[in-house]
């Protein structure tokens, strides 16, 4: 299941520009408009972390912090603290009502995604991280131990390839472009051309079907790929 991301926002268009680029990036997005409508919203059906502006209607977004901190159900909760004010007071007062971030207006969709991730992975909310095994499509992914088999019989990954079949089968029928596969197996920070994606989605459709049995990568012409564990993947990367 992908991450699910509360972002508690009064401006509809910012709201909506988050929604839009949050869920490009493989997030479950809920908005809520205001203090009452997130706290609501929290309680209904927890997120895996809140992206909270401070200037809210009704409770302030401080104010949101401080309570889902008193709350034993959402106190590990992790929180990014979005706002406009940017003096050093203000983010001290951020943090110590409890956020995990702190992100100043103006800032791009992209950084806050980021932020979003290395939250996740820093507090140990991030889904999948708890699970130490992973099994679809007769594919058995064990993290811990970092080995791989299929139908009973092990299969030999180099590590690009471990990370890239993590990735899909994390998020199975999901199609992920290139672009978002080097960004969560190679990292933004590294300078990968997109081609090296397609050739390593040929090693591990190549070691996954060793064996035979159905291709369990899809490929979705002039878009990405996908972990499908009951449709045959399209030989179409070449």
């Amino acid at each position: 299941m992908p991450p699910t991301i509360l972002v508690v926002e009064d401006d509809p268009a910012l709201a909506e520009l988050l929604r839009y680029n949050l869920a490009r990036d493989g997030f479950a997005v809920t908005i809520a408009s205001d203090g009452d409508a997130a706290l609501a919203a929290v309680e209904q059906n927890p997120p895996d972390l809140v992206v909270l502006d401070w200037m809210i209607p009704g409770l302030s977004g401080v104010e949101v912090c401080r309570r889902l901190r008193r709350r034993d159900a959402t106190r590990a909760m992790p929180i990014i603290m979005v706002t406009a004010r940017g003096e050093e007071t203000d983010r001290i007062e951020g943090l110590e009502s409890g956020a995990d971030d702190y992100v100043v207006k103006p800032f791009s969709p992209g950084e806050l995604a980021a932020r979003i991730r290395a939250v996740l992975r820093r507090t140990g909310a991030s889904p999948g991280t708890d699970a130490e095994v992973i099994e679809a499509g007769g594919v058995r992914l064990d993290l811990a131990r970092h080995r791989v088999a299929r139908q009973g019989r092990d299969i030999h990954l180099g590590p690009t390839e471990f990370r890239l079949l993590r990735v899909l089968m994390e998020n199975p029928g999901r199609v992920f472009g290139r672009e978002q596969i080097l960004d969560r197996v190679w990292g933004r920070d590294i300078h990968v051309e997109l081609r090296t994606v397609d050739a390593h989605v040929r090693r591990l459709r190549k070691a996954l079907n060793a064996f035979g049995g159905a291709d369990v990568i899809r490929t979705v012409r002039g878009t990405g790929y996908a972990f499908e564990s009951d449709a045959a993947g399209e030989e179409n990367d070449r």
